[in-house]
């Protein structure tokens, strides 16, 4: 009971849901792409990012300096019950589009400092 409380607490939060959507349209994305498209501060992102991992939603790779994030792909099975539904709604709120929009015009590659 304790981990499906974990997992419903990870999703109450328009932050971690606009990264769970953006994770969703994208393999893989580096925090950097992240705070370029959320427009919030790396702190913050990673912080919610964190959060996510520890609910077992996100898994992470380094690469040199960058840190890529991915949807598990080892998802329990009420995760999986739940991604059907935030693919179906989540991409429908307006800062999910405005995200995807922005995502898709960045000039991506991760050269940030």
């Amino acid at each position: 009971m304790e981990n499906i409380a974990l997992i419903f607490q990870s999703l109450d939060d328009e932050t971690r849901l606009r990264i769970l959507a953006l994770l969703l349209e994208e393999d893989e994305l580096c925090v950097c792409d992240l705070v370029s498209v959320l427009q919030l501060p790396q702190s913050t992102v990673s912080r919610q990012l964190s959060l996510l991992k520890g609910a077992c939603w996100l898994k992470d790779r380094r690469e040199g300096v960058w840190i890529y994030y991915s949807i598990n792909r080892s998802l329990a099975p009420i995760q999986q019950f739940i991604i059907p539904v935030l693919r179906n709604f989540i991409p429908a709120t307006e800062a999910a589009r405005n995200d995807l929009e922005r995502l898709r015009s960045l000039n991506r590659g991760c050269n940030c400092a």
